[in-house]
């Protein structure tokens, strides 16, 4: 068991004959009790110091632990939403392949439509065009007929003779 300044100051010593001078003694015990005290207090007190040096070390390690686990959590979450914004990007992306697929093949499909349109309006018109030539040719040989000749000349004789009465 560790000397305490209380063993020191209770210490009694044997006497003998030509001993040692008992105030000189005394003297030096209080002065050893003193700085034994001192040096008590002072290990008490930096052993207080490690104590707390050592409960913020594991405080800061704690702290660095949970940043770390922190930086880790948050790194996993970034990777995470980058591949779910890749994935989405090319569903997008698929999507809108669609989507334009969709809408040339419409196009072509109204155009094709439309084209066939124009050719049977202007197989319509050419139709029209023949039967129309046709229907003037008809009528311009009706009026070239000898036919019509006759016609003026009965007329007109027919007016000279209702003149004539």
């Amino acid at each position: 068991m560790p000397l305490t300044p209380l063993d020191i100051h209770n210490k009694e010593f044997g006497r003998r004959l030509r001993g040692y001078d008992e105030d000189q003694v005394n003297e030096f015990l209080d002065q050893v009790i003193k700085d034994y005290e001192a040096l008590i207090r002072e290990n008490k007190d930096l052993q207080n110091q490690i104590l707390n040096l050592q409960e913020k070390l594991n405080h800061f390690s704690n702290i660095e632990e949970t940043l770390s686990k922190t930086i880790i959590v948050a790194q996993e979450a970034a990777d995470e939403v980058r591949g779910n914004a890749k994935k989405e990007a090319q569903l997008i992306i698929k999507e809108s392949e669609k989507n334009a697929d969709r809408i040339i093949n419409d196009s072509l499909m109204k155009s094709r439509k439309v084209s066939l349109e124009v050719e049977e309006l202007k197989k319509q018109a050419s139709i029209y065009r023949t039967r129309f030539r046709t229907l003037v040719e008809a009528q311009l040989e009706l009026l070239s007929q000898d036919g019509w000749d006759k016609l003026e000349n009965a007329s007109s004789s027919l007016s000279l003779e209702q003149s004539n009465r």
